[in-house]
């Protein structure tokens, strides 16, 4: 005969049971987000930095000087957030300010700034990966993507290494062209440029020297839109961003509320900057992101997950040689260069409309730097204090105040 189970030890066996089901949930939650993942045919475990545990008193030197640094730069004005990573490990995370300065809400890890030229990396990539998938050619010139397109001779490598000699799209159309369209995207720009007579004297001939310009990599983003037949947000997010990780990327472009959620607002002077006339125009700029993505971006590149390391040291590769320095650019990527021309620093900084933003990778000693700022400040830039304590002062004696 079946004894009779209590009422109450049923209900206790029952809730044992519910609390080990769910236990065991978050045991396998927790192993799979840790447990290696396929990100374009490689395993990949985690794309993060890793908690520094017991810092030695060397390191923890190292960390208080660098708090200190920017306690100093939040005095003097810095809005943002920042990230130093060394060897895999965190060295430092913090934000300081507001993301909406009328608002006070304050910034978090998760708080998302435009990027300004910062996205041009991205955009470098973006056709890099279509090159090694072998739909677009370095050779290839605008024509064979845009055949209206006046400038001829321009080639996607001198877009990437800024050595086209095209004119700035932000200066070189009047109202007359402008009138009936508020916010034109990339494909306004090219047709403006097939409508409307170049200017009589291009800044440079084709190839001849460099010239930074926001014109390339507006073409640039152009040309993935016209070889993949789907808007520039859409192959990012599939081909580098959803790999990567990067969920808190977003283009300017996206307006679903998933993409909006946590982006900051650009200011200068105290003011909100309101939307500009050029804003819609991606690839030279345009991305909103976080100090976490940019580093999975560095990351999954140097892992080779989105290019192959032949093309990523192609990306590294200085391309301006005109003027004598250790400044240089390569694809998407400025760099300071040794005595042999090989990159000792990589780096890209941007500016737009009150966000000031800055990556530095020093591929030595496996040193990332990410700033971001969305209140107009130039100590953004100014790296210098910092790389000293880095990497020693003696290490960076020929560097110079970053832009």
């Amino acid at each position: 005969m079946l004894r009779k189970v209590q009422p109450k030890v049923w209900w206790m066996a029952l809730s044992i049971l519910v609390i080990l089901v769910v236990s065991w949930g978050l045991v396998r939650k927790g192993k799979s987000e840790n447990e290696p993942k396929m990100v374009n045919g490689k395993m990949v475990s985690n794309l993060d930095p890793a908690p520094l545990e017991k810092p030695d008193a060397e390191t923890a030197l190292k960390i208080a000087k660098i708090e200190e640094i920017f306690q100093r730069k939040r005095r003097a004005g810095f809005n943002g957030n920042v990230l130093v990573v060394q060897k895999g490990k965190l060295l430092y995370q913090n934000s300081f300010g507001f993301a909406h300065m009328k608002e006070k809400d304050s910034l978090t890890s998760e708080s998302r700034f435009q990027l300004a030229s910062l996205s041009k990396p991205f955009t470098a990539v973006a056709v890099l990966k279509l090159i090694q998938e072998g739909r677009v050619n370095l050779d290839d010139s605008v024509q064979r993507f845009f055949p209206d397109f006046p400038y001829h001779g321009v080639k996607v490598d001198m877009l990437l290494s800024h050595r086209s000699g095209l004119p700035n799209y932000i200066y070189s159309f009047d109202d007359s062209v402008r009138h009936g369209k508020k916010y034109p995207d990339n494909l306004d720009i090219l047709d403006w440029y097939a409508k409307v007579k170049p200017t009589p004297t291009p800044y440079n001939r084709p190839g001849r020297s460099f010239n930074y310009c926001n014109t390339n990599y507006c073409v640039l983003a152009a040309i993935v839109e016209k070889v993949t037949g789907e808007p520039f947000g859409t192959f990012l997010n599939t081909e580098i961003l959803t790999p990567l990780g990067m969920t808190n990327t977003f283009l300017v472009t996206d307006t679903t509320a998933k993409a909006i959620v946590g982006r900051t607002a650009g200011h200068q002077y105290g003011r909100r900057l309101e939307k500009d006339y050029y804003d819609d125009v991606v690839g030279d700029k345009g991305l909103y992101s976080t100090t976490g993505d940019i580093y999975r971006f560095y990351n999954g590149l140097t892992q080779g997950l989105v290019i192959d390391k032949k093309l990523l040291d192609e990306a590294f590769k200085p391309r301006s040689f005109e003027r004598a320095g250790i400044r240089n650019y390569g694809y998407g990527f400025r760099m300071h260069t040794k005595e042999d021309n090989t990159p000792r620093f990589i780096y890209h900084g941007g500016w737009w409309k009150g966000y000031n933003t800055m990556l530095w990778i020093a591929p030595e000693d496996d040193a990332v730097i990410i700033v971001l700022g969305n209140t107009y400040n130039r100590s953004t830039y100014d790296l210098k204090e910092l790389l000293q304590v880095m990497h020693g002062s003696g290490a960076i004696a020929d560097i110079e105040k970053e832009i």
